[in-house]
């Protein structure tokens, strides 16, 4: 079981990037304009089944190809993302209306091309939605717990008062770098064996 203690610990090896991820997850908030929603619906499409150090890349000469008129086609050679993604940014401000007056924010992400039953957490968690989105590696965590990756972060944000999305990112963090083996449950964060069963791992 994961516990605030240990949640800390892994904030603590993150360092920087953990300030980083904490500032921005804790102060999201639903867009404010239609190039501001797609681009960020546009994100989450570069980055799903990508490395994100991979995505971040795609997705900057993506935004560079349409702001220029261009078709994202022309720089990024995925068919059915680039479809989705032209079609995201020609519709743009009707998107943004219809997620505006939408009473499910999450089903509405998930009506749009390219965004599916994971990715849909992954667009209303960037929205500002307290949620988190049920990767590999979150909902590895949890099953080791026998809970819902939500009820995993909800937890831990009540006991540290961060936002359940907040708890997410950092979770996800420590996992993509190795902080955290989502398959094992082991910290590798310069902690002995015994000082991890006193944080509760």
């Amino acid at each position: 079981m994961i516990s605030a203690a240990l949640f800390r610990e892994m904030i603590a090896a993150l360092g920087d990037q953990a300030v980083d991820d904490i500032a921005w997850s804790e102060n999201l908030k639903p867009p404010t304009d239609a190039e501001d929603f797609a681009s960020e619906a546009i994100f989450v499409i570069c980055n799903s089944g990508m490395k994100n150090t991979i995505a971040v890349k795609i997705f900057a000469k993506v935004m560079t190809a349409i702001q220029g008129d261009l078709s994202a086609f022309d720089v990024f050679r995925h068919p059915g993302k680039a479809k989705a993604i032209d079609l995201i940014w020609r519709t743009r401000a009707d998107l943004l209306a219809g997620y505006l007056s939408a009473t499910d924010k999450i089903e509405f992400c998930a009506s749009l091309p390219w965004i599916g039953g994971i990715t849909k957490f992954h667009l209303a968690k960037n929205f500002g939605a307290d949620v988190a989105k049920p990767d590999v590696h979150l909902q590895r965590l949890a099953d080791r717990e026998g809970i819902s990756p939500q009820a995993l972060c909800e937890r831990l944000a009540a006991e540290t008062g961060y936002r359940a999305a907040t708890v997410d990112v950092v979770l996800w963090r420590a996992c993509a770098n190795g902080v955290l083996n989502s398959r094992t449950g082991e910290f590798s964060g310069g902690v002995t064996a015994p000082e991890q069963r006193e944080l509760g791992l």
